[in-house]
């Protein structure tokens, strides 16, 4: 018998707004974005790249402890940051440390974190997010719970979260799709397609042809972006946010994009599962590049104008390695009272004897 049947996976076309050139393919889709604003997103992502680059040199000085490389990664990560407010909730994976920097972390703060400080985890009252989650997908299901939450107080805001292709395998991804679909939640999910989790290709996780599909079995509007389109990336994210605070419900939007680097510091080697041909034919779509050239065609950027981006990026980058350097040594009473709210007898003694060392 012959098959007329279609899969919903033919509804899933990736959405482009500028082409690998920096040329507007998708007039449509085009944000209202002033030519302030436009440049205000190159400095953002040019800033990230330049942050990137520092933090890895740090890493391999022993100035910095874990760290999970960005570049390539700009588009999806800053554009669809760019598109929410400062009264929207972010709930980022490990690797989305720059849309915290950009939603209001000090730079300090961010490299504290990663050298494994408390303090770096310590979140000013008005800074709306979460510290990085390391549990892979986890942030999904707080996302739905802060969604709701946002819900239930008539608040007109948004909770924003990401996790990477491999999150998508974890019970947490669903269960937060599944439960912000439910309740009509205020969240945007997005899963950021890099292609290869920590070294295993998104073939193996999984056998449906887009990410952007698992949507359907949620009951929520899904859409896939090229990820290394800044201008697609935003328009995207700005309609989810728009569609949830008028009631629309949730969007999940995966992002196709790709990182140049290692998975994290700790040792991983793409070399060993990526090859040299494959990094080349990512690195012609870098975002960067295409939104450079995009800016140019139009008159708003220039060398002289990128060129001071980085270097106050450098300069801000020195200071804030110097301030965490110099920030208060972390003691193993601060961890033991850190633990507990109220202390057991026993740790309460420990806790004396760990006083005592100290102070001497």
């Amino acid at each position: 018998m012959k098959n007329v049947l279609n899969s919903v996976e033919d509804k899933f076309e990736m959405i482009q707004v500028l082409n690998e050139n920096g040329e507007i393919v998708n007039e449509d889709l085009v944000p209202d974005l002033s030519d302030d604003e436009l440049k205000e997103l190159m400095r953002r992502m040019v800033y990230t790249r330049i942050l990137d680059q520092r933090s890895i040199a740090l890493n391999r000085q022993g100035r910095l402890g874990f760290y999970a490389p960005t570049a390539g990664q700009e588009a999806s990560q800053i554009a669809s940051h760019y598109a929410v407010e400062k009264e929207d909730f972010l709930l980022p994976g490990y690797r989305d440390v720059p849309q915290m920097i950009w939603h209001g972390l000090p730079l300090y703060q961010a490299f504290l974190f990663s050298k494994g400080h408390v303090h770096g985890n310590e979140m000013a009252e008005d800074l709306n997010t979460l510290s990085p989650q390391i549990i892979i997908g986890a942030q999904y299901v707080q996302a739905a719970g802060v969604a709701l939450g946002k819900k239930f107080k008539g608040n007109k805001s948004v909770a924003l979260t990401y996790t990477g292709d491999g999150g998508t395998s974890q019970g947490d991804f669903y269960e937060g799709i599944n439960f912000a679909g439910a309740y009509n939640a205020p969240a945007i999910f997005i899963v950021q397609n890099n292609y290869f989790a920590i070294s295993v290709p998104v073939e193996k996780q999984t056998a449906a042809k887009t990410l952007a599909q698992k949507a359907v079995a949620a009951g929520i509007e899904g859409y896939q972006v090229d990820g290394m389109d800044p201008l697609a990336v935003y328009a995207v994210t700005k309609y989810a946010r728009d569609k949830a605070l008028d009631g629309g419900g949730p969007t999940l939007i995966e992002t196709l994009t790709y990182r140049y680097g290692p998975h994290t510091m700790a040792g991983d080697d793409p070399t060993k599962y990526r090859t040299d041909d494959l990094d080349t034919e990512w690195e012609k779509k870098d975002p960067i590049v295409r939104f450079r050239a995009y800016l140019e065609s139009k008159d708003l950027w220039s060398k002289e104008e990128e060129d001071k981006v980085i270097e106050q990026a450098k300069e801000d980058i020195k200071e804030a390695i110097k301030k965490a350097d110099a920030y208060p040594k972390q003691k193993v009473s601060d961890f033991i009272k850190n633990m507990y709210e109220d202390l057991p007898v026993n740790l309460e003694e420990q806790l004396e004897e760990y006083i005592a060392k100290e102070s001497k």
